[in-house]
Protein backbone atom coordinates (compact mmCIF):
# COMPACT_ATOMS: atom_id res chain seq x y z
CA UNK A 1 0.00 0.00 0.00
CA UNK A 2 1.28 3.63 -0.72
CA UNK A 3 2.07 6.07 1.38
CA UNK A 4 0.51 9.23 -0.95
CA UNK A 5 -2.80 10.62 0.66
CA UNK A 6 -4.34 10.93 -3.04
CA UNK A 7 -3.94 8.58 -5.72
CA UNK A 8 -5.13 6.60 -8.73
CA UNK A 9 -7.63 3.76 -7.90
CA UNK A 10 -6.72 0.40 -9.21
CA UNK A 11 -10.06 -0.34 -10.87
CA UNK A 12 -12.67 1.19 -11.90
CA UNK A 13 -11.18 4.92 -12.41
CA UNK A 14 -11.51 7.70 -10.16
CA UNK A 15 -8.55 7.99 -7.39
CA UNK A 16 -8.48 6.90 -3.78
CA UNK A 17 -8.56 9.80 -1.04
CA UNK A 18 -6.43 8.78 2.04
CA UNK A 19 -7.26 11.65 4.43
CA UNK A 20 -6.92 11.51 7.92
CA UNK A 21 -9.93 12.53 9.97
CA UNK A 22 -7.60 15.59 10.96
CA UNK A 23 -6.56 16.28 7.56
CA UNK A 24 -10.24 16.42 6.38
CA UNK A 25 -11.20 18.24 9.44
CA UNK A 26 -8.55 21.41 8.50
CA UNK A 27 -10.03 20.80 4.75
CA UNK A 28 -13.80 21.09 6.83
CA UNK A 29 -12.78 24.08 8.62
CA UNK A 30 -11.03 26.49 5.91
CA UNK A 31 -14.24 25.50 3.10
CA UNK A 32 -16.75 28.04 5.01
CA UNK A 33 -13.94 30.82 5.21
CA UNK A 34 -12.54 30.65 1.66
CA UNK A 35 -16.39 30.57 0.59
CA UNK A 36 -16.90 33.70 2.86
CA UNK A 37 -14.23 35.51 1.51
CA UNK A 38 -15.31 34.69 -2.19
CA UNK A 39 -19.65 35.66 -1.36
CA UNK A 40 -18.21 39.26 -0.17
CA UNK A 41 -19.49 42.24 -2.24
CA UNK A 42 -16.73 42.53 -4.60
CA UNK A 43 -14.05 39.65 -3.73
CA UNK A 44 -11.70 41.49 -6.91
CA UNK A 45 -10.76 43.86 -4.62
CA UNK A 46 -10.15 42.03 -1.95
CA UNK A 47 -6.24 42.12 -1.13
CA UNK A 48 -6.22 38.81 0.39
CA UNK A 49 -7.67 37.58 -2.93
CA UNK A 50 -6.03 39.18 -5.07
CA UNK A 51 -4.07 35.90 -6.24
CA UNK A 52 -7.27 34.34 -7.23
CA UNK A 53 -8.18 37.63 -9.12
CA UNK A 54 -5.72 39.11 -10.42
CA UNK A 55 -5.17 42.14 -12.32
CA UNK A 56 -6.09 41.53 -16.40
CA UNK A 57 -4.61 44.89 -17.48
CA UNK A 58 -2.37 46.78 -15.07
CA UNK A 59 -1.54 49.78 -16.97
CA UNK A 60 -4.94 49.86 -17.99
CA UNK A 61 -7.77 49.88 -15.07
CA UNK A 62 -10.79 51.02 -17.55
CA UNK A 63 -10.21 47.74 -19.49
CA UNK A 64 -9.40 45.67 -16.25
CA UNK A 65 -13.15 46.81 -14.87
CA UNK A 66 -14.59 45.94 -18.07
CA UNK A 67 -12.66 42.38 -18.12
CA UNK A 68 -13.61 41.69 -14.46
CA UNK A 69 -17.36 43.08 -15.21
CA UNK A 70 -17.43 40.74 -18.54
CA UNK A 71 -15.76 37.35 -16.44
CA UNK A 72 -15.66 38.18 -12.61
CA UNK A 73 -18.95 36.64 -11.94
CA UNK A 74 -18.07 33.42 -13.21
CA UNK A 75 -14.67 33.00 -12.01
CA UNK A 76 -16.45 33.42 -8.78
CA UNK A 77 -19.35 30.96 -9.74
CA UNK A 78 -16.71 28.36 -10.10
CA UNK A 79 -15.05 28.80 -7.48
CA UNK A 80 -17.76 28.41 -5.87
CA UNK A 81 -19.06 25.47 -7.27
CA UNK A 82 -16.08 23.65 -6.88
CA UNK A 83 -16.69 24.32 -2.79
CA UNK A 84 -19.56 22.37 -3.16
CA UNK A 85 -18.11 19.81 -4.73
CA UNK A 86 -15.30 19.52 -2.49
CA UNK A 87 -17.57 20.01 0.45
CA UNK A 88 -19.99 16.87 -1.14
CA UNK A 89 -17.04 14.58 -1.34
CA UNK A 90 -15.07 15.85 2.00
CA UNK A 91 -15.62 12.29 3.66
CA UNK A 92 -15.87 9.98 0.57
CA UNK A 93 -12.47 7.58 -0.13
CA UNK A 94 -12.51 8.00 -3.76
CA UNK A 95 -13.39 10.75 -6.00
CA UNK A 96 -13.85 11.17 -9.64
CA UNK A 97 -11.68 13.15 -12.44
CA UNK A 98 -14.09 15.76 -12.10
CA UNK A 99 -14.35 16.15 -8.19
CA UNK A 100 -10.65 15.68 -8.25
CA UNK A 101 -9.86 18.86 -10.37
CA UNK A 102 -12.62 20.53 -7.94
CA UNK A 103 -10.52 19.79 -5.65
CA UNK A 104 -6.92 20.36 -7.00
CA UNK A 105 -8.93 24.27 -7.48
CA UNK A 106 -9.88 24.47 -4.39
CA UNK A 107 -6.48 23.34 -2.65
CA UNK A 108 -5.01 25.85 -4.96
CA UNK A 109 -7.19 28.93 -3.89
CA UNK A 110 -6.95 27.86 -0.32
CA UNK A 111 -3.36 28.12 -0.63
CA UNK A 112 -3.20 30.79 -2.77
CA UNK A 113 -4.99 33.15 -0.10
CA UNK A 114 -3.05 31.66 2.89
CA UNK A 115 0.30 32.62 1.04
CA UNK A 116 -1.01 36.26 0.62
CA UNK A 117 -2.07 36.19 4.23
CA UNK A 118 1.11 35.02 5.77
CA UNK A 119 2.77 36.96 2.42
CA UNK A 120 4.89 34.23 1.55
CA UNK A 121 7.99 33.85 -1.04
CA UNK A 122 9.60 31.66 -3.07
CA UNK A 123 12.94 32.88 -1.29
CA UNK A 124 11.67 31.77 2.59
CA UNK A 125 12.75 28.51 3.87
CA UNK A 126 10.15 25.58 4.51
CA UNK A 127 10.94 24.63 7.78
CA UNK A 128 8.11 26.30 10.36
CA UNK A 129 9.39 27.88 13.39
CA UNK A 130 7.12 26.22 15.85
CA UNK A 131 7.71 29.02 18.31
CA UNK A 132 6.26 31.36 15.70
CA UNK A 133 3.01 33.49 16.41
CA UNK A 134 1.54 32.04 12.75
CA UNK A 135 3.27 28.41 13.08
CA UNK A 136 -0.12 26.92 13.00
CA UNK A 137 -0.88 29.05 9.87
CA UNK A 138 2.77 28.20 7.99
CA UNK A 139 2.16 24.42 8.76
CA UNK A 140 -1.43 24.72 7.30
CA UNK A 141 -0.12 26.49 4.33
CA UNK A 142 2.99 23.55 4.13
CA UNK A 143 -0.26 20.73 4.26
CA UNK A 144 -2.31 22.54 1.40
CA UNK A 145 0.91 22.78 -0.59
CA UNK A 146 1.77 19.08 0.25
CA UNK A 147 -1.80 18.29 -1.31
CA UNK A 148 -2.14 20.45 -3.95
CA UNK A 149 1.31 18.68 -4.77
CA UNK A 150 -0.19 14.48 -4.32
CA UNK A 151 -3.09 15.97 -6.69
CA UNK A 152 -1.43 17.54 -9.41
CA UNK A 153 0.99 13.75 -9.37
CA UNK A 154 -1.99 11.75 -9.18
CA UNK A 155 -4.23 14.04 -12.45
CA UNK A 156 -0.60 13.64 -14.50
CA UNK A 157 0.06 10.38 -13.62
CA UNK A 158 -3.71 9.07 -15.18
Amino acid sequence: MSGRSVRRARRGGGFDLRLGESERGLLRSLLPQLRAMLGGDDPHRDPSLRRLFPVAYPDDPERDDEFRSLVGDDLRRGRLDSIDVVESSLDATSVDDTQLQAWMQVVNDLRLVLGTLLDVSEDESPDVDPDAPDADARATYQYLSYLLDEIVTALARA
